[in-house]
């Protein structure tokens, strides 16, 4: 088993929430979070399954401010 990120907005031109694993580069879409996540769990299984060596990238997840927005 192994432990993957995560991350989850909504798209700016539809009503969809994108969700992407930043470790491998997939992403998926759904109406809710839930659906989003599960869409991506059962991409990222597909990826892997493609793509079994594939080259876990380490993601880090941090904010920042912008002074001028």
């Amino acid at each position: 088993m192994i432990q993957l990120t995560a991350v989850i907005y909504p798209d700016d031109q539809t009503e969809l929430l994108v969700s992407e694993c930043p470790e491998l580069g997939v992403a998926s879409q759904g109406k809710t979070e839930e659906e989003a996540l599960a869409n991506l769990r059962e991409a990222t299984e597909a990826y892997l399954e493609a793509f079994p060596r594939a080259n876990l990238k380490a993601a880090t997840i941090t904010r920042f401010e912008l002074a001028n927005a």
